[in-house]
């Protein structure tokens, strides 16, 4: 149940048998509140696609136990999403997805032919937490997925830390104000900028074009990584008001 709720909430990976019961119960291994895909499971026990959360608490909970201690007849909920997991712990593994750690940022650089071959497509992919979490250590993840044209680029907290946890270190948030003036003053693809970005729980810079969307960066990740680095202070913001115990 812990590695469940883990891997549910924070997108951790602590055991095979946690993952999974994770993706069945919330259809991704993203812990994210624009996951808009519902349950797996509320899907099977109602025979319908169910929009509601309070309806979906009501079908799932009561099947919880028999979930976690029965997760191979669930495999038809899970299947998808866990081979998506494994793929990308192989890729780190294989060393195709590298992570190098710099003074407190994690470095994650991910393999093209993680997105399906067909390259990555901002409106529709999203970086894998679960497989980031289990080798990046650092207290700010900077996450890069290479273009033909250059980088698309994410810079995240670890997800943990939209919560105040019983184990886990308190993340403070940080003052990007300066590192965001240089790294737009050194970029050299003006159809995008740096800049701030809070619409998920963790997430804190992207590189964006006029849409909001991601664009590429023509800068490399060393040098966004030790501009990062040398310009930004913690602050005393707390990382989140709620008290978990996963």
């Amino acid at each position: 149940m812990i590695s469940a709720a883990e891997a549910g909430d924070f997108s951790e990976y602590s055991s095979d048998a946690g993952v999974k019961v994770s993706i069945a119960i919330q259809g991704s291994d993203q812990a994210s509140p624009n996951n808009d895909d519902g349950s797996p499971l509320a899907r099977l026990l109602a025979g319908e696609e169910v929009g509601d959360d309070a309806r979906a608490y009501e079908l799932v909970l009561p099947r919880v136990e028999h979930l976690v201690t029965n997760i191979d007849e669930y495999e038809s909920l899970w299947r998808e999403g866990w081979e998506s997991v494994v793929a990308a712990i192989e890729s780190f593994e294989k060393g195709k997805s590298t992570v190098v750690e710099h003074a407190g940022i994690s470095v994650i650089t991910l393999a093209p032919e993680l997105f399906e071959g067909a390259g990555f497509s901002p409106t529709r992919h999203s970086a894998p937490y679960t497989a980031i979490s289990k080798f990046a250590k650092g207290e700010l993840f900077l996450i890069a997925i290479p273009n033909g044209s250059g980088w698309f680029y994410r810079i995240d907290y670890p997800y943990y830390s939209w919560a105040e946890t019983v184990v886990r270190p308190r993340i403070a948030r940080r003052d990007f104000t300066p590192a965001l003036q240089l790294l737009n003053s050194r970029e050299t693809n003006g159809d995008g900028r740096w800049q701030m970005d809070n619409r998920e729980m963790t997430s804190a810079v992207k590189f964006l074009d006029a849409a909001g969307m991601l664009a590429a960066s023509r800068l490399e990740p060393d040098e966004v990584a030790k501009t990062i680095e040398y310009s930004t202070e913690s602050s005393a913001v707390a990382p989140g008001q709620l008290t978990q115990r996963a």
